[in-house]
């Protein structure tokens, strides 16, 4: 046998050895044995470094350290799961999807859900070329070279893999490994590791990846994401076993269930199973297990409508209030902490606590000195959530509202109906304006890299700061002289400065932080005004009637974006008459941030004033496409079917839609009928 094809046979043992390990979980030889014929294929490709190649298993030891991580666009957003925390909230969950649907029972996918890491994996022909965070679901990490030190992970798909298939799952770290390396750690007089969630985290976030090969981190495959050459099935669970012949390890504990009561069940199940399992679970997943009922339903903002983690209940611990502090937000908003005498729970030492607002501490009766109850689950800011009255010592005092901004010292105000007192300063308090900086120079807003808390908090100290508009006047030459900034860090920062003068408007009316608009409505004023001066005027021209009487002559013009209502029109309308802030943006304009600018709706057209709804799956075009085209052609699309709705656009498994439209007598279009109205539109 020659070299090259003992290397192949070597290769081919391993990776048949890892497959029945991970994913059967039937090995057929000892470690010692598979060490063996690893330590034979490294000593070949020693002796012939030709033979080496990028999916052998000894390429898992982790390559040279890296200065950074990469960012990695994921094409297929890795959306965020809604979560529940009660029966009642899962079966309201249930209620909404058959009902959309108009079916009787759902068939659901049932799943652990692994308290690790989400990744995705992309594998081209087969060949593993990108292993990537989730991030904020839109923009992860490069960590390809830490995650090919997981032995789990194969480098190359078994069978026949398609030209480009993306698999996502959840790194994590069993806790037998966890517990090893807790004592290991201790006897080395370091700092252990507090949990298994944030020691995967961060193990696969080490920039060497020779640390991350010791770490006895783990992986299971829970979906499939973008994908090329390759027929999906119909159903999520029939992909789930394309994956497990691909050589994934997928969790044997998935079950398809039908119906509610059999999701209740199985989450039943897996609690009382929960301290037996040889890794952390933090609650279960429900999927539709159709993809055709997936595309049906869609998504709301950055999470489907077709799943639900089910949360299991919080750990809980008793503490002491020692003391309730006030944040300044970036809307001037002081928000109460709790600061606690520190207590072990959720995994982690717990010191703080939210307390929401001033209506809470007034409704928990919340007093300095009280013994309390706090709760924390997974990341989530841990939570005061009871006061244990018989325990409250004398001692114990109310908690008194600043009159004093705590931070510029300016007056504090409460409006009438207003959950919070408010610092009255505007963007001249430093909280208030390191918030506003902050989220305008977000990943999602602005998306200028650079600009951390640490540099924005001590351009306002100097006073270069003052506003937004500000930051496109610095130049390199003064940014080099500030704490940990050289040269070279501020040409980078005025070169991600300059960048981020092209955007889109959606992304520039969420940097300005303009008070109730997220992403969503930020997206929708874009795409209803087209422009940023038609939105101005509209909010203008609203201002006078933010408050009127009756509820329905409220900000008319503002209120025909679809979601927006009486309370976020007002914001908008009061918002975009602060001559601040107009100031503020015509200046950002001047210095030369800009965007391609959008066509407003059609005022006229093939479809002028006939207003659309979009249901099932389009024949080669997406839902935003389908609505953009009939929105240039003076059409409007919304998303429920009523008496108004003009045309239902229906695709392949549409839903309940088209029965409500049935019912309404509502005319049902195909996309060649789409097509038609538009030809006969034109000619």
């Amino acid at each position: 046998m020659t070299p090259a094809q003992r290397a192949a046979e070597l290769r081919r043992q391993l990776e048949e050895h890892n497959y029945r390990y991970y994913v059967l979980d039937a090995p057929v030889i000892s470690d010692a044995e598979y060490d063996r014929l690893f330590d034979e294929l490294k000593r070949l490709e020693e002796r012939h470094p030709e033979l080496r190649t990028p999916d052998s298993p000894t390429q898992r030891v982790g390559g040279a350290p890296r200065a950074e991580f990469k960012p990695v666009r994921h094409r297929v957003p890795m959306l965020s799961l809604r979560k529940c925390n009660d029966e009642g909230e899962l079966r309201d969950f249930d209620r909404r999807v058959r009902e959309t649907l108009g079916r009787q029972t759902i068939d659901y996918t049932a799943e652990p859900k692994f308290d690790g890491l989400a990744v995705a994996l992309i594998y081209e022909h087969g060949v593993l070329t990108t292993g990537a965070t989730r991030g904020d679901g839109e923009t992860g990490e490069d960590v390809t070279e830490n995650l090919k030190t997981i032995r789990a992970i194969p480098l190359r798909l078994r069978g026949e893999a398609p030209p480009l298939v993306e698999i996502r799952g959840e790194v994590y770290l069993p806790l037998a490994g966890f517990r090893r390396w807790q004592e290991e750690a201790e006897a080395r007089g370091e700092k252990p590791p507090v949990n298994p969630r944030n020691a995967a985290a961060g193990s696969l976030r080490q920039l060497d990846p020779a640390i991350t090969a010791r770490r006895p981190l783990a992986f299971s495959a829970y979906e499939v994401g973008e994908s090329r050459g390759w027929q999906a099935p119909a159903r999520h669970s029939q992909a789930l076993e394309q994956i497990r012949r691909w050589g994934l390890p997928v969790s044997p504990l998935i079950e398809l269930v039908r119906g509610v009561e059999a999701c209740l069940d199985y989450f039943a199940r897996m609690q009382r199973r929960r301290a037996q399992l040889p890794f952390d679970i933090d609650g279960v997943v429900f999927k539709l297990d159709e993809f055709a009922a997936r595309a049906e339903l869609g998504a709301v903002s950055r999470e489907p409508r077709w799943a639900v983690a089910y949360k299991f209940p919080a750990e809980e611990a008793e503490t002491v209030v020692e003391n309730v502090e006030f944040q300044v937000s970036r809307t001037g908003a002081l928000n109460p902490v709790a600061r606690l005498k520190p207590v072990f729970v959720g995994g982690a030492t717990v010191s703080n606590a939210t307390l929401h607002n001033l209506d809470e501490i007034a409704r928990k009766d919340v007093r300095i000195g009280d013994h309390v109850i706090v709760r924390r689950a997974g990341d989530v800011i841990p939570e005061l959530v009871r006061v244990l009255a018989e325990k409250r010592p004398r001692h114990a005092r109310a908690v008194q509202v600043p009159r004093q901004c705590p931070v510029c010292g300016a007056r504090v105000e409460r409006e009438e109906g207003e959950v919070n007192a408010r610092c009255t300063n505007g963007l001249s308090c430093p909280a208030q304006l390191l918030g506003a900086l902050a989220h305008f120079v977000s990943r999602r807003a602005m998306d200028i890299d650079g600009l951390g808390e640490k540099l924005l908090t001590q351009l306002i100290e100097r006073g270069w700061v003052k506003s937004a508009a500000d930051l496109y006047a610095l130049t390199a030459e003064r940014l080099a002289g500030l704490e940990r900034m050289g040269e070279k860090s501020a040409a980078k920062l005025v070169a991600a400065l300059e960048a981020s003068k092209q955007t889109t408007l959606e992304r520039f009316l969420y940097a300005l932080g303009i008070p109730e608009v997220g992403e969503a409505t930020a997206r929708d004023l874009a795409r209803h005004f087209g422009d940023l001066d038609s939105l101005i005027a509209a909010a203008r021209a609203d201002a006078a009637t933010a408050h009127a009487e009756r509820e329905k002559d409220r900000c008319p013009r503002l209120r025909e974006v679809p979601e927006v209502g009486p309370v976020v029109a007002a914001r908008i309308a009061h918002f975009f008459t602060e001559p601040r802030n107009l100031e503020v943006i015509a200046r950002l304009r001047e210095a030369g941030v800009r965007w391609p600018q959008a066509a407003p709706r059609a005022a006229s057209g093939a479809l002028a004033g006939k207003s659309f709804v979009i249901t099932g799956t389009l024949p080669g075009v997406s839902r935003d496409e389908a609505s953009a085209l009939i929105e240039a052609h003076g059409g409007k699309v919304t998303g429920s079917v009523s008496s108004k709705t003009d045309y239902l656009l229906a695709g392949e498994a549409p839903g309940s839609k088209l029965a409500k439209a049935e019912q309404l007598n509502v005319p049902v279009i195909g996309w060649d009928e789409l097509q038609k109205m538009l030809d006969r539109g034109s000619e």
